[in-house]
């Protein structure tokens, strides 16, 4: 285990979640999720299709569907179980998900801007495109005409801009060209090395894994792993029988 992982066993908890039970209408997706992540940590949260991952960081992120009817859920000393949407946003929650909601009409700029004119501001939009060159070469090309890494780059640019603590990456990886993965991972390390936050929810586990700190796996809406994730990498048993890999 290295440095980082040994700091991480022992400090207190960054992000908790406690007992969290949520619901789509009737159908009881999220069954009493608990897991701690430690700050600067990057968390994969795996699971095969349908295990409730997506459900989990919707849940943490507050968006109101699913709906969280039990638990808790604490970032850096805040109750965000009692919080709306925008506010857990404001208190430095910020989800990028699957289908990355870049906004059409606008220009790449443009939606950066738009994600600062709420209180609580990030990064400078200059300090982005010092991190993602092509966002800045792009700047005023029309947001959605860019490629799909282009976009997932983008996606994760406004999350940057604002104030954030906890990143939450629905599946970034899907329908990218590998050598587009490894650009987004390389982005991952410089934000792990600014001290944020992130949880990883990603199909493609061996990447995950091989860039995560911890791993939490799910299965049918509950926690059946939370270890380090070269736990993970050298259990075929478990990899098998949760993941399929």
């Amino acid at each position: 285990m290295d440095k980082n992982a040994n700091h991480a066993a022992t400090a207190p908890a960054f992000f908790s979640a406690w007992d969290i039970h949520a619901y789509y209408g009737e159908s009881y997706i999220v069954q009493g999720v608990s897991f701690n992540i430690h700050e600067g940590e990057i968390l994969a949260l795996l699971g095969r299709n349908g295990a409730g991952k997506t459900s989990t960081l919707r849940a943490i992120a507050r968006t109101g569907s699913p709906l969280v009817t039990h638990g808790e859920i604490w970032l850096d000393h805040q109750p965000l179980h009692r919080m709306k949407s925008y506010e857990a946003a404001q208190a430095g929650i910020q989800l990028v998900p699957e289908d990355r909601r870049v906004i059409q009409g606008l220009t790449v700029e443009e939606n950066l801007e738009l994600a600062r004119i709420a209180p609580g501001h990030g990064w400078e939009i200059s300090r982005v495109y010092d991190l993602f060159p092509r966002l800045g070469e792009r700047a005023k090309q029309e947001g959605t005409t860019l490629s799909g890494g282009e976009q997932q780059m983008l996606a994760i640019a406004r999350a940057l801009v604002r104030d954030i603590k906890l990143l939450l990456l629905d599946e970034p990886y899907e329908g990218l060209a590998p050598v587009i993965v490894d650009e987004i991972e390389k982005t991952l390390d410089v934000i792990k090395a600014q001290g944020i936050t992130t949880v990883l929810v990603e199909q493609n586990a061996i990447r995950a894994l091989n860039l995560a700190d911890r791993a939490v796996i799910l299965d049918t809406g509950t926690v059946v792993f939370d270890g380090t994730a070269k736990e993970v990498l050298d259990n075929e048993a478990l990899r098998h029988e949760y993941l399929a890999i």
